[in-house]
């Protein structure tokens, strides 16, 4: 991984996506990611702006970017980004020159992606994204500069017309889908449109391997908080036997598929009388309490592996977050077991972020 980091010293700092209205939690987790690797320099953010930045007071340190670019680490980002130019009022008449003056002569990238962030700012830019994406690889490959087997891919971010952050996805350290924002359609089977939530958190937080070994016909879920049955429709469609556990009403047809056993039952008591493989969970309730449950049946051995939301407060979140999964921690490893969480604020989450969870 060195050899491609020390091609490209130039980068200035690291930019990520993030929900509009998340800057402030993607900035401090972009500082607390930045201490613990000892990485020099401050983050900066703009209200509403879809992004926020981190910006190295040691310039050309390639070991320090890398350690900023784990996108799949980071809970507030959707993508994680090399900023090598800064551009703040770019030419109408020509805005590709001054960006490609910005790369060193003979680099070479994989492919470009021209992208706004996800706020309302920049949806009127969606039009001009496409032409430009389609000018800016014609004139890469007359030039020579794009090769598939670079690891780094070009982006160049679209606040507004005249200003642009260009920058580089380490693209084995990067979200593979533009704005870092996986499209799912939503199937008109499923009960509710919270099954989306479920869908993406499968392809966000988990490898392809991990889909295909953990996800088997024949294999048992639990759904705490189950009704009407989103989540519990993504189980059943990869063919596992799902308890559905909720006072509420379930959907028919899927009561039908005879791999729903409806248990009406309150989420925070209810037991399984033998270990699963999943225990899935959306209820609404405060972050604290979802997580000291989750900590209970991964801590007793009740489920292999998790999948659960945790509700946001409007104040302090990421402070919120690291409670929630240090209290995690700390029940699990009592009872003499270790814990892996990955977790991210999904494109389908609002005033929420989905978390991962196994034994380990």
């Amino acid at each position: 991984m060195t050899t491609p980091l020390t091609s490209a010293p130039f980068a200035s700092g690291v930019v990520v996506y993030c929900r509009a209205g998340f800057e402030s939690e993607a900035a401090q987790e972009l500082d607390a990611t930045a201490a613990q690797a000892d990485v020099a320099g401050f983050a900066r953010t703009e209200r509403n702006a879809g992004f926020a930045e981190f910006v190295l007071t040691q310039q050309g340190a390639p070991d320090a970017l890398l350690r900023l670019l784990g996108w799949s680490r980071l809970i507030f980002a959707r993508q994680s980004l090399a900023v090598v130019g800064q551009f703040k009022a770019l030419p109408r008449e020509d805005r590709l020159t001054p960006l490609l003056a910005a790369l060193p002569p003979g680099f070479r990238v994989s492919d470009v992606w021209v992208e706004t962030p996800d706020s309302d700012a920049a949806k009127p830019l969606t039009a001009f994204c496409r032409s430009f994406n389609n000018a800016f690889v014609q004139h890469l490959r007359r030039s020579g500069s794009l090769d598939p087997a670079s690891p780094w891919r070009l982006h160049a971010l679209f606040p507004s017309g005249e200003r642009c952050l260009l920058a580089l996805a380490l693209i084995d350290h990067a979200a593979p889908w533009p704005q870092g924002i996986p499209r799912l359609k939503f199937p008109r089977e499923a009960p509710s449109r919270s099954t989306l939530k479920l869908d993406e958190a499968l392809q966000v937080l988990l490898s392809p391997g991990e889909r295909e070994r953990w996800f088997k016909p024949g294999m048992s879920a639990v759904d705490l908080g189950a009704s009407p049955g989103g989540w519990t429709w993504q189980l059943v469609r990869r063919g596992l036997h799902v308890t559905a556990v909720d006072n509420g009403p379930m959907d028919d047809t899927l009561m039908a598929s005879g791999l729903v056993a409806h248990k009406r039952d309150d989420g925070f008591r209810f037991q399984p009388r033998q270990r699963v493989d999943w225990m899935v969970c959306d209820m609404v309730e405060q972050p604290r309490r979802v997580a000291a449950r989750m900590a209970e049946w991964l801590a007793a051995g009740w489920c292999h592996r998790s999948i659960f939301n945790l509700k946001l407060p409007m104040k302090k979140r990421y402070a919120e977050v690291q409670q929630a999964f240090d209290a995690m921690r700390a029940e699990v490893e009592a009872a003499g077991r270790g814990l892996e969480i990955r977790a991210k604020q999904l494109y389908h989450d609002r005033e929420e972020i989905t978390v991962f969870a196994q034994i380990v």
